[in-house]
Parts: structure tokens; sequence; C-alpha cells
């Protein structure tokens, strides 16, 4: 799917560092790279990639992440790319017998978040696409993410893993909401206009026979009330419903 160029970045660029370990292909490169950019991150490192680089096959594949390849720093070691990062995370579909905390992407994101907030410089480590990363990887990191996948066929491709865990990085960020619930909020309903309503409606309920027999009614009432009480009511939904209430009596010719 085709993005947009016309509007600003959600984020600025203080997120993790997103460390490519022989990557073996330009295109693979590319296509980490519009991962990281769809979801807010910007600063590649590459680890002795296979076929050296600037590599020109990256950036069809990167889709315009022409900011993240222009920015792409080169090491030749891993311990290199690593020596002003205070957490590093390597990310890993198999389980390894190793004595560090394990998190799910979801859980490293929260984790990530406030140590990126606190000032630390974070690193996540990938590895190349035949093999991941190696022991010695793993064990120059702080924690393992660990992605749960099906046992039969755990395998993720490198652009897959770095969207994953780019996607639970960017639900952490300020203003994620907006995007996904765009425009101006209505504020919570005060307990007043929520009563009013309530009461407006119950007369017209009952004008209209529905809390019938008298002795339900109260029940009735209750179960009516519960119903509104658990959407979380809004300003707007409040006088959407007061606007409903109004509707129905002057299609009756009610003028009460």
């Amino acid at each position: 799917m085709a993005g947009t160029d016309s509007k600003q970045p959600l984020v600025s660029r203080a997120g993790p560092k997103v460390v490519l370990i022989k990557a073996q292909m330009g295109e693979n490169i590319g296509a980490c790279a519009r991962a990281m950019a769809n979801f807010g991150l910007h600063d590649m490192r590459l680890v002795a990639p296979r076929d050296g680089w600037p590599n020109e096959s990256a950036r069809p594949m990167a889709s315009r992440a022409d900011h993240v390849l222009d920015r792409v720093e080169v090491f030749a070691k891993t311990e290199d790319a690593l020596a002003d990062i205070q957490y590093v995370y390597a990310t890993t579909a198999r389980q390894r017998d190793m004595s560090k905390p394990v998190f799910t992407p979801h859980e490293a994101a929260a984790d990530m978040q406030a140590r990126v907030a606190a000032g630390e410089a974070c690193a996540i480590l990938f590895g190349g696409e035949r093999a991941g990363l190696d022991n010695n990887d793993v064990v120059a990191a702080n924690a393992v993410i660990h992605i749960p996948a099906d046992p039969t066929f755990s395998s993720l491709n490198l652009a897959q893993a770095v969207l994953l865990v780019g996607y639970e990085w960017f639900q952490t960020l300020d203003g994620v909401d907006e995007l996904i619930r765009p425009g101006i909020k209505s504020p919570p309903a005060k307990a007043a206009e929520i009563a009013f309503f309530f009461e407006r409606l119950e007369d017209e309920l009952t004008k209209g026979g529905f809390l019938h027999p008298p002795e339900k009614k109260p029940a009735m009432v209750r179960n009516v009330r519960n119903i509104f009480q658990r959407v979380g009511l809004t300003d707007q939904d409040v006088r959407t419903l007061q606007g409903i209430i109004s509707g129905l009596i002057r299609r009756r010719g009610d003028k009460s």
C-alpha cells in the first residue's frame, strides 16, 4: 500500500538503532528500511553486509525510505556497532539457552520506550537471512526479544522481523491514537447531562408502554441505564441521543 508524503513524521529520530548483522542482500536491507520508516525508526547500522555498502539494490525495495538509507552506518564488527550503546536487544525466533531477560516484542517495546525516555541509547540486533543471529551476537545483548511463531514454521525473513518489532515500538509513542481515531475527541459527558438524558428516556419509554408492568419498571430502568453506562458516553453522544428523543417526539406530534 502506497503512503503519502504530505504529513509530518509522528516522532523525532530518538528511537533505538536497528542493527542488521551480516545482511546478505541489498533488497532485504531496503525492505528493512521501509519497515523502519513505517514505524518511526530511522537509524540503521550494518555489520559486515555481504554485498557491501552502499548498495543501489536497496533503494527500490525501500519505497522512498531514502532518509533511512542515507543515514546508514557500516561497521566491520558487532562490538564496533554497539560501542556507544547502553542497552542491547537481540531478536530471534529461536529459544536460546542463555540466562538473559526474554521479552516478547510487545514487552520489549515498553522496556525500550522507558529506557529511551530516560536518555539511554538502545539498539536492536537482527541476524542475517540465512541463519539469524549467532550465539556470539546474542551474548553481546542485554536481553532477548523472542518472536513467538508456529513451531512448525517459525522462520521469519529479515524485514518481517524488523516490521514486527518496529510496530510494537510505534504503539508506545505519543500521538499514535490520533492516527487510529483522528479528529477532535468529545470529552466524557457530565453526570448531570447523563441524568437528564435518562429522565427524558424513562419518560418517553413510559409513555410508549415499554416499562410495563409497573412492578417491573425499576429493574427495567436499571437495565436500560446500565447499557448506556457501560458505553462511557461522551458529551457528543449525549447530545446525539437527546436529538434522537426530540426527533421521535416531533414525529409523534407530541410537543412535550
